[in-house]
């Protein structure tokens, strides 16, 4: 008997199996084997965010999570993922200087920022007229690696099929089926894919396609992560991975000209005399981003035994961790599921209006519908 039916592999869907199966669940992960957004991803960790320098909600609890959960991969899979290395965060106005100094004096901000250096102050190569501060426990995950080892775990576990999803070949009744699985539950992790979910399109995600470029040069370059509004990343002596473009409009996987020349025109500015570079690649995919930047959790209303764990968006290495442990022991135990993540903080807005309808005996998609500022699940028959 198979305990739960993944949707996904991508990180939230990976992690999330790896938990399960960890903890004596039989699962089974169904991805088409295509590249997806976390596959893409910097995989950047980064507590302190946003031109007002404010700590990443939950970060206490979340990174200790991230960091051991990463540890222990690297510990089974005998190869490093996480990868901590400190960020120049470079100042784009005398503001942010100002913001940031605010921040020093604060003890809930200690452990992840270090200096503050003035405008003047100088690393070569780049251009800091404002001035910028060195942040701490910041770093990268390698997800490209992480996610090959993790299907290769699932294949020899027998836990992995690759096969493209069609919602039409689910069963609901008289018990819950997809093809020749017969699972307890079905848990959807699709990233972007979610909004076309015939149980979850209700939702209000806010899907942003994002950009990154791979560059080779023949610059020194200190051997840390900046943060310029944009973010760079040295891979090694002479490889750099910058990103990351954000668009909510043309939700594809094209990479654009207009994409490459914004990110290279963000990195002139702040390395202009970085030389020989070179495009060794150039990504795009879609972040699965949510309205209101949580996480989308927890079962479907009608039916116990479809659930999502989606809706992470760029900050799925720091949260998907903690989030993976959190809801196993959800489904397992029978803990609360946290309010902040939980789908039914939107079916049971005081705002929405509620719809009554007969619901369909095999599919009940929704759609999310915004009225002002209230949200609506309304059913689509």
């Amino acid at each position: 008997m198979i305990d739960y039916l993944i949707i996904g592999q991508g990180l939230s869907g990976s992690l999330l199996a790896w938990e399960l199966i960890q903890r004596g669940c039989k699962v089974v992960v169904v991805d088409n084997g295509r590249e997806n957004a976390s596959q893409v991803a910097a995989g950047l960790i980064n507590p302190i965010t946003g031109m007002r320098f404010v700590k990443s909600a939950d970060v206490d609890a979340l990174l200790p999570a991230a960091k051991h959960c990463y540890s222990q991969l690297a510990d089974f899979f005998q190869q490093a993922f996480y990868i901590e290395k400190p960020m120049l965060r470079l100042f784009r106005s005398d503001n942010e200087f100002k913001n940031a100094g605010k921040r020093l004096n604060s003890p809930d901000y200690q452990a992840y920022l270090g200096d503050i250096l003035p405008p003047g102050s100088a690393v070569n190569p780049l251009a800091t007229p404002f001035g910028f501060l060195e942040q701490k426990q910041t770093g990268y995950l390698l997800t490209r690696p992480l996610l090959n080892c993790l299907k290769a775990f699932f294949i020899a576990n027998d836990s992995y099929r690759q096969a493209d999803f069609d919602y039409r070949d689910v069963q609901l009744q008289p018990s819950l089926r997809w093809q020749d699985i017969c699972p307890k539950q079905i848990i959807f992790c699709e990233g972007h894919q979610g909004t076309q979910n015939p149980w979850f399109s209700w939702l209000p995600f806010q899907p942003a396609k994002g950009e990154i470029l791979t560059l080779e040069h023949q610059t020194d370059l200190p051997d840390k992560i900046l943060n310029h509004g944009n973010w760079l990343i040295p891979l090694n002596a002479g490889k750099i991975k910058i990103g990351a473009t954000f668009d909510r409009e043309n939700l594809d996987t094209q990479t654009t000209e207009q994409g490459k020349s914004a990110l290279l025109n963000a990195l002139n500015q702040i390395a202009p005399a970085l030389t020989g570079v070179t495009l060794v690649n150039h990504q795009a995919n879609i972040r699965p981003c949510t309205r209101d930047r949580q996480p989308f959790i927890g079962h479907h209303p009608e039916h116990d035994n479809m659930a999502i764990f989606n809706g992470f968006g760029a900050k799925g290495s720091l949260q998907i961790p903690w989030y993976s442990r959190h809801f196993a022991d959800v489904l397992l135990n029978g803990a609360p599921l946290s309010q902040v993540c939980d789908i039914q903080r939107y079916r049971e807005c005081k705002l929405c209006l509620p719809v009554q309808a007969k619901l369909p005996l095999l599919l009940t998609p929704l759609t999310y519908i915004p009225v002002g500022k209230a949200c609506t699940p309304i059913i689509n028959l």
